[in-house]
């Protein structure tokens, strides 16, 4: 895949002015979205990373098209699923919902500038070294079955233990000053909860960028598209977060659909790694061809579908679980009153 220098500069070029929009037209002004502004500039996100798609494939044709949305999709589902972290974080910090939108654009920032540094230096190691396709896949696997054991305390806990550490370090306001992230108070520089929410969002970008890094050179080994992919599945969070918030609860298999892909890409690097074998103690450092390479088709395919099928099955347990709540309440109103009317009868006959 030949991408020029030209290339490269209008898609930083667009990058920047998408997040120049983004700040100078929502996040300079504290406030909070209303469900129609997040529906409508989520979906403004989400056509333009589908619009870049078709570039691709104008340019270089429908394999690496397929790549992109397979690595977009991906991406984008895994941050859906940080989401529910960014949920506690804010709550466990208390964050006024009209400074929500500061916070998450500058995460969306660290994490642009993060994944990037780790797509340079992830490529700069498979270009040089076959073998991290099996450390790549290793690791999948293992975040696959880390996915299932997912728990909020885990994160809760991990919040807690980064408040107290800063607090040890320097002086914290009690509360908020707007947007501000630090104040003079007595006579003393302060930094408020909002740096510290901002520090949070951001060591949790590093966790993320380790996570989905691997993942996405499972699916392709592009740099053009792994960076694109990267940072139009993080472009449009901010408004994902306001449109979903309520939402995320609902997604109960969510983590389940994730472990899923996550170890099916993690099985295709081992594949592959096998292909390209040079390790002296697997077949003899030869290549491995027995079990045929997945497809970047059917990869697109099943992450599609599992996506579909979780979601799907969430809302039904969701609504059922709902309708379960609403006959258990029923019934309690009914046989609180049935022993009333009851009594009352007696009464009479009395």
């Amino acid at each position: 895949m030949d991408v020029s220098v030209w290339i490269w500069v209008g898609t930083l070029a667009g990058i920047v002015a998408m997040l120049a929009v983004d700040l100078f037209g929502h996040v300079r002004k504290p406030h909070a979205p209303t469900l129609r502004e997040a529906a409508i500039w989520s979906g403004a996100y989400v056509a333009i990373a589908l619009l870049f798609g078709l570039f691709v494939l104008w340019m270089w044709g429908s394999g690496f098209a397929a790549e992109y949305y397979a690595g977009y999709i991906t991406e984008k589902s895994l941050s859906v699923d940080n989401l529910f972290v960014f949920v506690l974080i804010m709550a466990a910090f208390a964050v006024p919902r009209e400074n929500q939108q500061k916070v998450l654009f500058v995460g969306i920032i660290l994490a642009l500038v993060l994944r990037t540094v780790f797509i340079l230096i992830g490529a700069e190691i498979v270009n040089n070294w076959a073998a991290i396709f099996y450390l790549f896949g290793a690791f999948l696997i293992w975040t696959a079955f880390a996915q299932l054991r997912h728990t909020e305390e885990t994160d809760e806990k991990r919040e807690t233990w980064l408040v107290r550490t800063v607090r040890r370090v320097v002086p914290v306001t009690e509360g908020f000053h707007g947007d501000r992230v630090w104040v003079r108070h007595e006579g003393r520089w302060h930094i408020t909860p909002m740096l510290l929410v901002m520090i949070a969002i951001g060591s949790a970008d590093i966790l993320f960028a380790i996570d989905s890094i691997p993942a996405i050179f499972g699916l392709t080994q592009e740099v053009y598209l792994i960076f694109a992919a990267n940072a139009f599945s993080l472009l449009g969070l901010r408004q994902l977060f306001f449109l979903i918030d309520g939402l995320l609860d609902k997604l109960v298999y969510l983590n389940y659909g994730l472990a899923a892909i996550l170890a099916f890409i993690g099985v295709k690097l081992v594949i592959h790694a096998l292909h390209e074998n040079e390790v002296p103690f697997i077949n003899g450092g030869e290549h491995v061809d027995v079990i045929p390479e997945v497809s970047i088709g059917f990869s697109l395919t099943f992450i599609v579908s599992v996506l579909v099928i979780t979601t799907v099955a969430s809302l039904v347990k969701t609504r059922r679980d709902e309708r379960a709540l609403e006959a258990a309440g029923a019934g309690t109103t009914g046989s609180d009153t049935t022993p009333g009317s009851g009594g009352g009868a007696s009464g009479e006959e009395r």
